[in-house]
């Protein structure tokens, strides 16, 4: 049952929501970030990230320790996102959190965070879609957010999603990925290759397998020479497979032992597994806008950890002028806001809010969760 305090904090905001802006603490820790922010309307007061790098030695995320680091990394969170915010929890209009998909030791913390502040201070509870996050963070970053409908390329470590987007709480999923998402193998390639994750962006492996690539920067004058080494599967399907270059890595490395190789070479293979993957991408959004006959796409979005790559962002944009949609908008959050955050869940805490769409203190995180479920415990309301 929803407490008394938490239904008045909601109908003030709701006849309040042109004279104000709405003021969210977001909670995020469904993977390795331990994250907290603060939203004042689309203003980001406060974006805080605290990072576990000691996943390294496992060669990936080792679920009990993630789940340990969030725990002993929550409160510190909460704690500097509103200091760094300037305001106090009681002026919080809404506490949203990260209510799935992801790992479900992991997401125990922010959901059962979330649900004490909310249980302690009335503010309303706003449990949020991470998928549905990273597609309309756009809507929070962009000075002119994109217009619905638009294309929204979802790239992560657990997810490989090719969806449209119709509104704020209305998807289809067109293509997805049944065995490893494109942000997984990177960061496998990335161990396999025995690259250090010192050599990228914020100690990510991911990062550390594109910077190692030394992969190019702008598009060739030219076709270029199919990269043999790697299979493009499932041709002329929208569906995403990456097992497979992952298993053509794992016979070159069987032939060709890593620790025999020349760095050169090794470059050589992160390169043409990097290629080989966004190849894959850019060959799906091909012809899902080639058979694409609906309405007319005001945009195509690419957001999650993998929207990072730079290589991905200059490959998409050559696909879509090599399709001849060369007005077609190209948006990405930044960089910053690419990877997991808590701005993104307060964000959809904030629209969700708007609407009345507010959770029990009983709601219980979900470690699998369509995006196209994204609010369908409220289909019976506006």
């Amino acid at each position: 049952m929803r407490i008394s305090k938490s239904l008045k904090t909601a109908s003030r905001c709701f006849s309040s929501v042109n004279a104000k802006p709405l003021n969210i603490l977001g909670l995020e820790s469904s993977a390795d970030d331990t994250c907290a922010a603060v939203l004042s309307g689309r203003k980001i007061l406060s974006n805080v990230v605290i990072k576990q790098p000691f996943h390294e030695k496992w060669g990936g995320i080792h679920p009990l320790h993630a789940q340990e680091a969030h725990q002993a990394n929550m409160g510190v969170a909460i704690q500097r996102a509103l200091s760094e915010s300037g305001l106090k929890l009681d002026q919080m209009d809404g506490i949203a959190f990260t209510r799935g998909p992801g790992m479900y030791g992991c997401l125990s913390v922010c959901a059962a965070s979330a649900k004490a502040l909310a249980g302690a201070t009335g503010i309303p509870l706003l449990g949020v879609h991470h998928m549905q996050a990273h597609a309309l963070t756009p809507l929070l970053t962009e000075e002119i957010p994109p217009e619905f409908p638009f294309l929204t390329l979802l790239v992560s470590g657990g997810h490989t999603l090719l969806v449209l987007a119709r509104g704020e709480t209305d998807f289809e999923i067109l293509a997805t990925c049944d065995d490893e998402n494109i942000g997984a193998s990177f960061d496998k390639a990335c161990r396999d290759l025995r690259i250090p994750y010192s050599e990228g962006i914020g100690g990510s492996p991911g990062a550390a397998l594109e910077s190692f690539a030394q992969l190019p920067t702008s598009p060739p004058p030219s076709r270029e020479r199919p990269n043999y080494m790697f299979p493009i599967p499932t041709e002329g399907k929208l569906i995403f497979s990456f097992s497979g270059l992952r298993s053509a890595l794992t016979r070159l490395l069987e032939k060709e032992k890593v620790g025999d190789m020349s760095e050169s070479r090794r470059r050589e293979l992160a390169r043409g597994f990097v290629e080989a993957a966004v190849g894959q991408v850019e060959a799906k959004i091909t012809l899902a806008l080639k058979r694409w006959k609906g309405e007319e796409l005001k945009a195509l979005v690419a957001s999650g950890g993998v929207a990072s790559n730079q290589y991905l962002r200059m490959r998409l944009r050559h696909c879509l002028d090599s399709l001849g949609k060369i007005g077609l908008p190209l948006v990405f959050p930044p960089v910053s806001l690419c990877t997991d955050n808590a701005a993104m869940i307060a964000n959809v805490g904030r629209l969700r809010l708007r609407r009345g769409r507010i959770d029990d203190l009983t709601v219980m995180h979900k470690a699998k969760w369509s995006i196209e479920d994204c609010e369908a415990d409220f289909s019976n309301t506006p």
